[in-house]
């Protein structure tokens, strides 16, 4: 609870910080504030003890687990909010209201890995969500940040009452809101209840339209393509890390026990196969930047899914290197295309950057090299451990999500080829603030620094 007090408070700090109408200030207050919660964390993760007791809320329960997650969550959102520094300084009327808005959405984030019961995950997903919908539609200047806008918060809307009508049958079937109560009661009866397995479905469905898994993904290619590229990426990284953990969480305390596995396994390996085919099947044909990460995402979903599958606890283990490694390699990629600044988001505009900035050349190769999952970056090893993991329960899955990520080296690498290929007309020279520097190194030493990790993991 400690660094979640923190967060929430330096979120305010920057809320008043803006009538100073310094940008520098309401970003430095904000990454501050995450730099204190990552330390009190570590801190925590180290002693095994809180700094103030007397922050305690039998909702939340920060065990080592949550809090893994949430310093996960707090690097990723510091990292983003160095991301976007350079774009928000340029409306410094409203740079207060973007990094309030994306630190409440991080208290939402941090929420969401640390719940005990039923309500404070529904209130953690709409303190991420709603802010996010806000943000989506903060470039007032582009017509498809109000559409992102729009439809995010439409379809997140129709999930979240798809996930209350769920939870509702739930309740129905067990009587209680908690976690370990409701894992008691199904343990306890005699057979599955038709009104429990209806609430289970329809709370997955929910989970799979947050996260944007097929069929459910239509949403995610507008959304990312209309959205700050600061805010797409803090979405790629933050929000599904935690969205990924709070249900998974779920899913392994409540519903994963018994004949209720095997009952929603079932359905949710269909929607893996259907996921990775649609997301690397619909990448191959995109010319725009961030449509082209969108796809990527929605296929990075469908092997962040096989943690779903593996039925021992390295599945948590698991799931925080890959969608950690991710974070840094989808937050550097977007950084990139920041820095290049093209109006019209195009793939071709990264032609001739290796001579344009050598330094952010390189960053965008490891970048799209650890997104294919290419060693020695992070998202090599990410890969490794989830389908190791899912190995030993659906060696079959495992083969189609092989060859669906040989399927995607195919458009990083042309990616890849754009941007070492030179340019057919002069270009300036890309100059980056130290700042701008600063994120780029992290990135790269997060997707090259973790196969040192790996190893002592």
């Amino acid at each position: 609870m400690d660094a979640l007090f923190i967060v929430f408070v330096s979120g305010l700090i920057s809320l008043f910080a803006a009538f100073a109408k310094k940008p520098w200030l309401v970003v430095s207050s904000a990454m501050a504030g995450l730099l204190a919660a990552i330390i009190i964390m570590i801190k925590q993760l180290q002693t095994g003890k809180a700094f103030f007791d007397f922050l305690k809320y039998e909702g939340l329960e920060f065990n080592k687990p949550a809090l893994m997650f949430s310093l996960a969550i707090c690097v990723l959102a510091l990292h983003t909010r160095g991301t976007g520094y350079e774009r928000f300084k340029e409306n410094h009327v409203h740079t207060g209201e973007y990094v309030g808005l994306l630190m409440f959405s991080t208290v939402g984030a941090m929420i969401m890995t640390a719940y005990t019961d039923m309500f404070m995950f529904f209130l953690g997903l709409e303190i991420l969500s709603i802010p996010i919908y806000v943000m989506a539609g903060s470039n007032k200047a582009d017509v498809r940040s109000s559409e992102a806008s729009l439809k995010y918060f439409l379809t997140g809307s129709f999930a979240t009452g798809i996930f209350l009508f769920g939870l509702a049958w739930v309740y129905g079937a067990t009587g209680t809101f908690k976690l370990l109560e409701i894992q008691m009661k199904i343990q306890e009866m005699e057979s599955l209840s038709p009104i429990l397995m209806i609430g289970v479905l329809l709370i997955m469905a929910s989970f799979i339209f947050k996260v944007g898994a097929a069929p459910f993904h239509f949403w995610s290619p507008d959304v990312y393509d209309g959205a700050p590229h600061a805010v797409t990426g803090f979405m790629a990284s933050v929000v599904k890390l935690s969205a990924f953990y709070a249900f998974l969480k779920m899913f392994m305390v409540c519903f994963g026990h018994g004949e209720l596995f095997l009952f929603w396994k079932g359905a949710l390996v269909v929607m893996i196969i259907i996921t990775l085919f649609v997301g690397n099947l619909s990448a191959l044909r995109q010319v725009k930047f961030k449509r082209l990460l969108a796809y990527s995402s929605i296929t990075h979903v469908g092997y962040t899914l096989l943690v779903f599958v593996n039925e021992d606890a390295t599945s948590i283990r698991d799931l925080w290197f890959y969608m950690f490694a991710y974070g840094f390699s989808i937050v550097g990629i977007i950084a990139v295309g920041i820095a290049v600044n093209d109006s019209e988001d195009r793939i071709e505009a990264l032609r001739g950057l290796g001579k344009r900035n050598p330094f952010l050349a390189i960053v965008g190769i490891v970048s799209l090299l650890s997104l294919a999952g290419i060693p020695p970056t992070a998202g090599f090893f990410g890969k490794y451990l989830v389908f190791s993991g899912a190995w030993k329960y659906a060696s079959w899955l495992v083969i189609i999500a092989l060859i669906n990520s040989a399927i995607s080296i195919y458009y990083y690498l042309k990616v890849i080829a754009t941007i070492v290929s030179p340019s057919e007309h002069e270009q300036e020279k890309i100059k980056l603030s130290p700042l701008t520097i600063g994120v780029l190194t992290i990135a790269l030493i997060g997707m090259l620094g973790f196969s040192i990790f790996f190893s002592w993991l």
